[in-house]
């Protein structure tokens, strides 16, 4: 006697099929959507740890809201249809609105979480729906498990599929768009797949629907173009984004400019103030200058300036972003800029995070300078923590120096001093108990306004001793040398806390300075 076929055996018809493929792509695009938000608020308004967590409790708050308001949609099918045609229309939208709207307006709170609301309850609304779909074709006995199944893989390949392949093939408004193509194409295929119980009608507002996107889609660069063009001044020759950040290149006849996440890194009319005062003063300070490592510093300006003293043997550059080290390395007008510092021989270029290089790495240097990003959120604020400059501390030689970048003593002062009273509290290897000695200064570049950084060492050379500077320097002299350890009242030294990463308060000082001033 042959067994009857199991309960999910005998539902697998096509239409259930479909709906269970439908539930991974919509969970793949509801997520992809939330992604897209969470970043381009990153992008424009920083702090990307706040920006994610806002994203992210805004969107499953309205979901929960979908899967509750879903139960008083009549007709289970014609309700899923629709809310794809509003997901495939808000979720398209949504990357363009963001940028248009921060690009003419200047904000993006309220497109941002209105469009998140929005997609949250369509998307919420979705499981439940298609439970009772499968119900009204007969599938009853087909376990609701495997519809969650299908939900959390999807959501699986979304969180995977977005930093590797749809970040380095697509801007963030062309994937906004793709996918809402992609939840108008769901919509479609349901139309035609239950004909039988829909009205032919949904193809109008689908057809427009789907037009709309795919011409956006198709004219997606020049969207970016027009947004690059209203938020910057100078024409962008250049425009990515990297698994790691946003890469925007502006010219202006022989200036160009430098944003990573849309914050400036450099003006190559006045860089050359920024980058002599963090490379010279610690090279001519340091007894021996053979072994250099940079950390960060992608663009190679400082490796230029690094290569301007005697006795230098070899470079390491370590940086995040492989795509920012070859642009350096590779286009002509760029090399130009660092003087082709990036193909000396004697730079090895490494694309890491620097934690987790110092973490390993074994080598000895008589000079390591960090030129790392602001600490605007606790995963670039632990680059500037005592953990970290520990680390650092152990790769020095016996006369080693390190020297960093510590934002502006103007414009977020407790920032700047936080960092000088985390490496003051480094413990120092070479005396057990003791800490580093720091040599805190300032000076002052037009893009940025007055810019800080920190010395510090196992020993450091008298205050009073003047660096050794190479010849052919644009700004730094010993006399601005020398008045740049100079501090004014309301720049000078105050109480604050150590920065570590059980609490990051470098964060929230550097928050507090800078939105004080320009929020």
């Amino acid at each position: 006697m042959t067994a009857a076929p199991s309960p999910d055996r005998a539902e697998v018809t096509p239409k259930v099929a479909w709906l269970l493929a439908a539930t991974f792509v919509v969970a793949v695009a509801g997520l992809i959507y939330e992604l897209i938000a969470a970043t381009i608020a990153s992008y424009l308004l920083g702090d990307s740890i706040r920006q994610f967590s806002f994203v992210i409790g805004v969107f499953l708050s309205a979901m929960g809201v979908g899967a509750y308001v879903s139960r008083y949609v009549g007709d289970a099918l014609s309700g899923f249809v629709r809310a794809q045609l509003a997901l495939g229309v808000i979720g398209g939208a949504l990357g363009p609105l963001l940028f248009f709207s921060y690009a003419w307006y200047g904000t993006v709170g309220l497109p941002l979480y209105g469009g998140l609301i929005a997609i949250g309850v369509l998307s919420g609304m979705e499981i439940p729906l298609i439970s009772r779909v499968m119900k009204g074709i007969g599938a009853a006995e087909f376990r609701f498990e495997n519809v969650l199944t299908a939900d959390y893989i999807g959501a699986l390949a979304a969180s995977l599929a977005f930093p590797l392949l749809i970040i380095p093939n697509l801007s963030l408004m062309a994937a906004s768009l793709a996918f809402g193509a992609l939840n108008l194409m769901v919509a479609g295929f349901s139309i035609w797949l239950f004909r039988d119980r829909l009205s032919p009608v949904y193809w109008v507002p689908w057809g427009g629907f789907m037009l709309a996107a795919l011409l956006g889609l198709f004219g997606s660069e020049r969207l970016v173009s027009i947004v690059d063009a209203r938020l910057f001044e100078d024409q962008v020759i250049l425009s990515e984004t990297t698994p790691y950040q946003s890469i925007i290149l502006t010219r202006f006849d022989e200036r160009y400019r430098l944003f990573l996440d849309h914050s400036i890194q450099f003006d190559s009319l006045d860089e050359h103030r920024y980058h002599e005062a963090l490379v010279h003063p610690a090279m001519g300070l340091a007894p021996r200058r053979a072994s250099v490592l940079v950390l960060g510093g992608g663009d190679g300006m400082a490796v230029r300036e690094v290569l301007r003293h005697d006795g230098v043997e070899r470079v390491r550059l370590v940086d995040l972003d492989p795509r920012v080290t070859e642009l350096f390395s590779e286009n002509p007008d760029l090399t130009a800029l660092n003087a082709s510092s990036l193909n000396d021989p004697r730079v090895e270029i490494v694309n890491a995070d620097a934690w987790a290089f110092l973490a390993e790495d074994q080598d000895i240097y008589d000079v390591i300078i960090g030129d790392l990003p602001d600490p605007k959120s606790p995963a670039l604020s632990k680059l500037y923590s005592v953990e970290f400059y520990a680390m650092m501390a152990e790769r020095l030689s016996g006369q080693g120096i390190f020297v960093t970048q510590a934002g502006s003593p103007t414009f977020s002062p407790g920032a700047f001093w936080t960092v000088e009273a985390t490496l003051a509290d480094t413990r120092n290897p070479l005396d057990p108990g003791g800490t580093l000695d720091t040599l805190p200064y300032h000076v002052y570049v037009p893009s940025f306004g007055d810019w800080g950084f920190v010395m510090a060492a196992p020993l450091l050379p008298a205050a009073d001793r003047d660096p050794f500077l190479p010849d052919g320097l644009r700004h730094l002299t010993p006399e601005v040398w020398r008045a740049s350890q100079a501090f004014g009242p309301d720049q000078g030294p105050r109480e604050v806390e150590v920065n570590s990463i059980q609490g990051h308060p470098l964060v929230a000082e550097y928050q507090r300075g800078w939105d004080f001033w320009f929020r």
